[in-house]
């Protein structure tokens, strides 16, 4: 499954590469991205078979404490009917996942909620089911304090807790069941920053990193954090959720003469984490290729020049032709000899990312 993940991110890298190398320079800046947040549904739990409501909307309302009903901002949360005994004990129900707001405070928010709320309650005779009457007041959600401060970068995970017991009304002899929602919210930071730089710093490139969602094998529901460099070669990854991190970085244009290079990170949530020293792009290979006009099997052997280590060998073809990969930019020797003739060393300039042509070589019988 790692395989398969980091087959991912390649396939997802070269298509961010693609995607920005079609923006105009002014993209190549840092900017912060708006803080993100998620929403989640949990319940203290109650004395009933269950407790069905409707939600409609989840809304919150950004450096307003105000009682106004203007200003709110919809969360375009997932709606329905849940049953909220379905969210105890550790479960819990995403109504808004990393959704973007404006940086500020974010001073109310309030869950919205449909006249589809039902309760079913264990009898002697067996389950009954009722409706669950709502009272005008709280028809347009209840609204809860929040008065968090929400910066550029971060993503926050805010839990209204449901309190079924308190929240579910008996009104007396008219047999009617109320609901008068009680809800308690609380908010964690839960993602942090990357920052850092690349060399060379006049590269454009995209730095990256692939996000474990759930910390499973499954990749459905892994996504890529990316940013591309700014003209200096420095770049920030926003809202990276805690954990540690193969920070990944390559080149915008694909005919670049330097492939990807990386850097692990371990991000704190609430926190910056800067990669101390550059991320090096890496000088892609470049290859040797020669042809022996003797047309016979030569063995070919490859040194950097003044060295005595044998980097590679590689047999021709039947016509004297050969080729030698994956060599980085220097200049080698190239040892080209067959039984009965006379070695011949071969100086060859290998340059990033292109193909060295020696000039045909003629072998001289021993």
């Amino acid at each position: 499954m790692k395989t398969l993940k980091k087959l991912k991110l390649l396939f997802s890298l070269l298509l961010l590469a693609f995607v920005f190398s079609c923006t105009d320079s002014d993209s190549n800046s840092i900017d912060k991205s708006d803080p993100t947040i998620s929403v989640r549904l949990v319940d203290a739990p109650g004395d009933y078979k269950a407790v069905n409501v409707e939600i409609v909307d989840v809304m919150v309302k950004m450096d307003d404490d105000s009682d106004s009903d203007s200003g709110w901002i919809s969360l375009n949360a997932e709606n329905g009917t849940v049953n909220l005994l379905d969210f105890t004990g550790g479960f819990s129900k995403v109504l808004v996942d990393r959704f973007p707001i404006p940086a500020g405070t974010l001073s109310q928010m309030r869950l919205v909620l449909g006249n589809g709320n039902t309760i079913v309650i264990e009898g002697e005779t067996g389950d009954a089911e009722y409706e669950l009457k709502t009272p005008s007041a709280q028809q347009s959600g209840l609204k809860v304090k929040i008065n968090t401060v929400l910066e550029e970068g971060f993503t926050y995970d805010f839990v209204l807790d449901f309190d079924v017991e308190k929240s579910i009304v008996m009104a007396g002899n008219s047999g009617n069941i109320i609901l008068k929602p009680v809800l308690y919210a609380s908010a964690e930071v839960s993602s942090g920053i990357i920052q850092g730089t690349v060399s060379p710093s006049d590269v454009p490139a995209v730095a990256s990193v692939l996000v474990d969602d759930k910390g499973t094998p499954e990749t459905d529901d892994d996504f890529i954090i990316s940013a591309n460099t700014d003209e200096n070669g420095a770049f920030a990854l926003w809202g990276v959720p805690a954990g540690t991190y193969e920070v990944v970085v390559t080149p915008l244009d694909e005919t670049s003469n330097y492939g990807s290079g990386s850097a692990m990170a371990t991000v704190v949530n609430g926190e910056t984490t800067t990669i101390s020293n550059p991320i090096e792009l890496q000088l892609k290979p470049g290859s040797i290729s020669g042809d022996v006009t003797n047309d016979i099997v030569v063995a070919v052997t490859v040194k950097l020049k003044g060295s005595v280590e044998v980097l590679a060998t590689v047999d021709s073809n039947a016509n004297g032709e050969f080729l030698i990969e994956n060599l980085p930019a220097g200049t080698y020797t190239v040892t080209v000899g067959a039984a009965g003739y006379v070695s011949q060393d071969i100086e060859a300039i290998v340059t990033a990312n292109m193909l060295t042509t020696l000039a045909d070589i003629t072998l001289v019988a021993q």
